[in-house]
This record gives structure tokens, sequence and C-alpha cells, in this order.
């Protein structure tokens, strides 16, 4: 197991902790306009982990995980609307996508070699980057959405389970 994996094990574990509880009125509270819900982030941690394992290990994707790879940008850092509703973000989808999410990381850790590394891919912000430099982003990614689904979960506002 490499240092990304093993990081990615813990913040990605830390992060579905937090969001498989949640009822589906929790995942799609939005706290302001322009903010993501917990559903949504869920959705664009799946997508960016699906769309840079799929890039750096030339994998076809079906057609739910090509949507998925849609939210790692879409409504996020851009300006479009998010590409999947509200009413489609249930437990059951954030789950099953994060799930399936996980298995396209696992496969890219597993797969690691100083020739993976080296592979050149667009990141979600736009940059062409390293598969080394994809690894590091996501082994953190979760990470940075479960501070912020934290504070979503803790404010005053936020639905009763």
């Amino acid at each position: 197991m490499n240092d990304f994996h093993t990081t990615y094990n813990l913040s990605r574990g830390r992060f579905d902790e937090a969001v498989f509880p949640l009822t589906n009125s929790q995942l799609n509270w939005r706290s302001h306009p322009g903010s993501l819900t917990i559903g949504e982030m869920a959705l664009h941690l799946a997508g960016v982990e699906i769309w840079f394992s799929g890039q750096i290990l030339g994998l076809e994707l079906n057609p739910s995980e090509t949507l998925l790879t849609r939210c790692a940008t879409e409504g996020v850092v851009n300006d479009l609307p998010f590409p999947i509703s509200a009413v489609a973000i249930t437990t059951q989808l954030v789950e099953q996508s994060l799930n399936n999410a996980r298995k396209f990381a696992i496969r890219l850790f597993e797969a690691d070699s100083p020739e993976i590394r080296a592979i050149q891919l667009q990141s979600a912000l736009g940059p062409v980057i390293s598969a080394e430099g994809a690894m590091a982003r996501f082994s953190f990614h979760p990470a940075y959405h479960h501070g912020q689904a934290y504070l979503l979960i803790t404010a005053p506002e936020f639905p009763e389970a």
C-alpha cells in the first residue's frame, strides 16, 4: 500500500462515516445559495475519483460513471448547473456512487508505478497534471469535503434526522 492509498483510506473513511448515515433531506440541505449540499459534495468527490482514475488507467466508463465525472466540475468549479437534481440525490445514490468510486481509486493505487505516476491528465480545475499529482489531490480531497460537511452538519439550521 503506497502513502497515497494510506492517506486516502483515512480521509475517505472519515468522509463516508459522516455522510452515509444522513437522510435524503440532510444530503440535500443547502446552507445558502451557491453552496454545495453534502449530497452534491459526495457525488463531486465520487466524480473526481472516477474521472482521474479512468483517465490514468484508460478505462471505459458506463453511462452512470460518465454522469458522475460531470459532477467533478459542473456546478462546482464552473457556472453550469449541477448535473444531478436534488430529487435524484438519495442516500442510495450517494452510497452506491462513493462505493463505486472507491473501487476506481483502489484500482489506481494498486496499479501504482513510476510509469503510472508519469501519465499526464487534465485536472478538475483545468491544468494538466501528472498522475502522481492526481493521486496526491484525491487522497486529500475527501478530507477537504469532510470539513465542509462537518460545518453543515453542525449548523443550527441543519435538518433533524
